[in-house]
């Protein structure tokens, strides 16, 4: 369970899907850092599913910060 300040959200450890809670799945989909640059994360892990998780979590609690307008339309439709 993650609280942001546009709402609550779900995070399945083991898929990494986020849920709005009350309401439907938000679709974030990650790009890899060999797609992109360089991703940097807070932490070190391996594991990309790991990654991926932990870097939603992140995203997620500071959701009053994100700038992409089509994450921003997902967290601001009504539940």
């Amino acid at each position: 369970m993650v609280d942001g300040q546009l709402g609550n959200y779900a995070v399945h450890l083991g898929s990494a899907i986020v849920h709005r809670q009350p309401g439907g799945a938000i679709c974030l989909v990650p790009v890899h850092a060999q797609h992109r640059g360089r991703l940097f994360l807070p932490f070190a892990d391996d594991d990309p599913k790991t990654a991926e998780v932990i870097s939603k979590v992140i995203m997620l609690a500071r959701d009053a910060e994100i700038r992409d307008p089509a994450v921003l339309a997902q967290l601001r439709a009504a539940p």
